[in-house]
């Protein structure tokens, strides 16, 4: 089961996108800052992060930075990307809101397949 940090501030959005996780059988710990994510990410091992851009204390895509420095995927979701700086998601795995769940679910499957190839250890042909 791929435990995922879920990262968004919006008292609406947030249990909904929780209980989404949580019917597809994922691991799901919640979280309203960047402090608080950064943090979590210090403390406990996680195979995703689901960070929203604008947060109450600064930018998700720090939360974003700070899981790809500890080898943990992220993806971006916001629905601020017309009024983002042009490109500057361009280095991430993101999401325009609104979503759609089959997206959602889509897109953090190709996370989650990524991170596991990531991860194999390939050894080198015997010549």
């Amino acid at each position: 089961m791929a435990r995922i940090l879920l990262v968004e501030d919006d008292p609406d959005v947030r249990p909904l996108l929780e209980h989404i996780l949580l019917r597809n059988d994922f691991q799901v710990t919640t979280i309203e800052s960047v402090a608080g994510a950064i943090s979590l990410l210090s403390s406990q091992p996680y195979d995703l992060v689901v960070t929203d851009v604008n947060l109450p204390d600064g930018s998700g895509l720090r939360v974003a930075d700070r899981a790809a420095a500890t080898g943990v995927k992220a993806l971006v979701i916001t629905g601020q990307g017309l009024s983002l700086a042009p490109g500057s998601l361009a280095g991430y795995d993101y999401l325009l809101k609104p979503l759609r769940v089959d997206v959602l679910l889509a897109a953090i499957a190709r996370c989650l397949a990524s991170a596991e190839a990531a991860q194999v250890v390939r050894f080198p042909k015997a010549e």
